[in-house]
């Protein structure tokens, strides 16, 4: 039964490919996922940095500036502060070290703005505080940072105010706090180009302007991130402990890593706000890479596979012809066997006709000799017919001994031949033939062809068997090349006879050295030619091959060992 190759085919590539892919695809989707977890973190660990850095910033500007407020308070008396002059001074002095005081006021235990300096003078030189929220807030603590409000100036500020105790008396000392400070120091945590920072209070309004859009006192458009959700205490129970929190998440369609963190002495929280594109990319480009070499790894896999599943698929081609093969030739062999025990038979009973026939010839001969008959007109086709019958009779001879040697296997003679030699011989005997039908003989001899050692007159009758048949195919106007070369590496001399006749089918070739098979048209061929020339070849220890195409002609080769 036939294997189906194609199916076979199929199944074996399938099967490597899944044994294969699966685990590739599940290597890469779980280095991936490990991959994208680990940057992730990595990423938010990174963001929990700047933000805590950003965060100490913040708290250094406001402890540098509590600290001056306590330095000028406690290197000046209430009496020198309440001298506007004498303030002034003090300011520039302040104002030249660093430039994030908008003002200064001095205001007394009763909440009376007794002394101010800066460019709100006519509008709060008067103004009592007693009843303000941060005047009281400043008498408690003795500190306080205000958030961003609009007070009586009607415009978003922020003060720092210190509350100073002498002898008899307290007051504070207050200053207005340059906002564009802080918004410089949040503006150094925006990173790309689509990251942005800002400070909130508790009540989630906006301390600082936003980088895309936002002003102060609005609600940002963002996720909640107050004291309150962050477990921190609220105001004023300094601690120090700092929760810092980030989260990725998709808020109004849009994807964000945030990071928010508490200013230990505000009721502020630092919210920082980075685009995963921008901070992802290295992870997106990797990801595009393991599709690439996923595809890659898939193409050399289904590449491998097709390449290892033909050698195989084409060994077991090979492996079923041999098998065809082998029982072809045990076929062959019982042919071979049935074929010697009948050419032994055909032998015996012919040689003793033959015989009869020989000895009448030559009696025949004798008496034409002896007779009158030579006078005869017609004695001379009387001595030709008894030649022919003779010359007959010796061929019928020579054929019967080959089927004998075919039928027994006698040994073949050992002599030292030459093979260009024995070609031009050959040839010679049937270039008169080939000539009568416009057939003609292309002789290419290698030079280095070496003298062998075979049976010249068996080498010669398979020579003669192949012209006869190239002669025979082509029928007329072609030509025979007969070629000859000699192999080094095999130590092998190769004989060539190629005509241009009308060439073998494939399913023939398969047959051509089968005993009493034969392409010729009955009665012009007893199919033992090729199959006895085959046996010949062999016992003289060589091979023979045959290669043929349709309507161009058909080359036979023999390889014959040197020695």
């Amino acid at each position: 039964m036939e294997r189906n190759y194609r199916k076979l085919w199929w199944q074996h590539c399938l099967a490597i490919i899944c044994f294969s892919v699966i685990p590739l695809l599940f290597v890469n989707f779980f280095f991936y996922t490990l991959f994208d977890r680990i940057y992730t973190e990595k990423i938010k660990e990174n963001l929990r940095s700047s933000a805590e850095n950003q965060r100490d910033s913040i708290d250094l500007f406001f402890n540098e500036r509590i600290a001056q407020l306590f330095t000028v308070a406690n290197t000046n008396t209430f009496e020198e502060l309440t001298n506007e002059t004498y303030l002034n001074k003090v300011f520039d002095i302040m104002h030249a070290k660093s430039n994030s005081y908008m003002d200064i006021g001095i205001i007394d235990n009763e909440g009376n703005h007794v002394s101010y300096v800066g460019p709100y003078y006519s509008l709060l030189k008067a103004v009592n505080y007693k009843n303000e929220p941060w005047f009281n807030a400043v008498k408690a603590n003795g500190i306080y940072i205000s958030d961003i409000f609009k007070g009586y100036r009607k415009a978003p500020h922020c003060i720092i105010a210190v509350m100073v105790r002498e002898k008899s008396t307290s007051w504070i000392l207050r200053v207005t706090i340059n906002l564009k400070n802080i918004d410089d120091i949040v503006q150094k945590a925006w990173l790309g180009h689509f990251s942005d920072a800002f400070l909130i209070n508790k009540a989630n309004q906006l301390q600082t302007r936003p980088r895309f859009g936002g002003d102060f006192l609005e609600t940002p458009s963002l996720p909640e991130f107050t004291t309150a959700s962050l477990n921190r205490p609220t105001y004023p129970d300094f601690s120090s402990i700092v929760v810092t929190k980030v989260e990725r998440r998709v808020l109004h369609g849009t994807d964000a890593f945030y990071a928010a963190t508490p200013i230990s002495n505000t009721k502020w929280v630092l919210v920082i706000k980075e685009s995963p594109e921008e901070l992802l990319t290295p992870l997106q480009k990797g990801k595009y890479w393991a599709i690439f070499l996923t595809t890659l790894g898939l193409a050399i896999i289904a590449t491998g596979a097709a390449l290892f599943t033909n050698a195989l698929i084409n060994r077991i081609k090979e492996t079923d012809r041999e098998n065809a093969a082998n029982a072809d030739m045990l076929l062959q062999a019982n042919k071979m066997i049935a074929l010697s025990k009948m050419a032994a038979g055909i032998a015996h009973e012919v040689n003793n006709p033959l015989a009869a026939i020989a000895e009448k010839a030559g009696w025949m001969k004798d008496l034409l000799a002896e007779e009158d008959l030579a006078a005869s007109k017609n004695f001379a086709e009387f001595d030709e017919s008894v030649d022919k019958i003779e010359q007959h009779v010796d061929r019928a001879r020579k054929i019967i001994h080959n089927l004998l040697g075919f039928a027994r296997r006698m040994e073949p003679a050992k002599e030292k031949i030459s093979v260009n030699n024995l070609l031009e011989e050959t040839t010679g005997f049937l270039e008169n033939e080939a000539k009568y039908v416009n057939i003609g003989f292309t002789k290419q001899y290698a030079e280095n062809v070496p003298v062998i050692t075979s049976d010249l007159s068996q080498i010669q009758q398979v020579v003669l068997n192949l012209l006869n048949n190239a002669i025979d195919a082509i029928d007329h106007d072609g030509t025979i090349t007969v070629s000859t070369r000699y192999s080094e590496k095999t130590d092998e001399v190769e004989i060539a006879i190629a005509d241009t006749g009308k060439g073998i089918s494939e399913n023939e070739l398969n047959k051509i050295f089968d005993p009493f098979f034969t392409t010729k048209e009955v009665g012009k061929g007893t199919g033992l030619g090729l199959s006895i020339s085959y046996s010949i070849i062999e016992k003289l220890g060589g091979k023979i091959r045959v290669q043929s195409k349709v309507g161009e002609g058909t080359v036979f080769t023999i390889l014959l060992p040197k020695q």
